[in-house]
């Protein structure tokens, strides 16, 4: 009884610094890289605490693709994450009202757009190879063309790196988050996912 009530008072205590969240984000991480995973806040207490009410201490935007799962590559649990899911980790309207809603209503501290090694969605869009995904392509498309200019070495890692940034400065130019980042009460990254080592990269 006093491990629930527990559990239920710090998961509802004032929300994390921006600073922790992220630092908790990439501690688990590296749990993750590490194969030291301690799979935390998974226990039926935890599911008991979280049927009237969740607070989430980050967002996570993240690719659909099954490679990618949020919960399971920074080793958190039920309730430690709002997750965005999308191909190519895009945010239109849609993504926009849900990510509002993360961060004034939930209080969630950190948002974190996670782009991931060899990106299908990407791809396709770099090929022209866009039929059925136009939406998302047009979304897309705007880092493609900046790294085309670039020349770079790899022109696929390139594009993901600089969508996942794109995404990022399109946020911080939202009204509601750019507010709570003026105001201290969120930060918001962009990062890059390493499907071989595991590893995330801040951007």
């Amino acid at each position: 009884m006093f491990v629930w009530i527990f559990t239920a008072i710090c998961m509802f205590s004032l929300p994390l610094t921006a600073g922790t969240a992220l630092q908790r984000l990439m501690d688990g991480n590296q749990r993750y890289v590490n194969d030291a995973l301690q799979h935390p806040n998974r226990t039926s207490e935890r599911r008991e605490a979280l049927a009237s009410k969740q607070a989430p201490f980050a967002v996570i935007v993240g690719c659909s693709d099954s490679r990618v799962s949020p919960e399971i590559l920074f080793d958190q649990g039920l309730g430690d994450l709002f997750v965005v899911r999308v191909a190519g980790n895009v945010i239109g309207s849609i993504e926009l009202d849900s990510i509002d809603y993360a961060a004034l209503v939930l209080k969630s501290s950190v948002i974190l757009v996670l782009g991931h090694e060899s990106c299908g969605a990407v791809e396709a869009v770099l090929q022209g190879n866009t039929a059925g995904m136009e939406s998302i392509a047009r979304l897309i498309y705007p880092a493609i063309e900046a790294e085309k200019k670039e020349k770079t070495h790899n022109l696929l890692d390139s594009c993901v790196k600089k969508n996942a940034q794109n995404m990022k400065e399109y946020l911080m130019k939202t009204s509601i988050l750019k507010k709570l980042v003026a105001e201290g009460k969120l930060e918001i990254r962009a990062a890059y996912y390493d499907l071989q080592t595991g590893k995330v990269e801040l951007l």
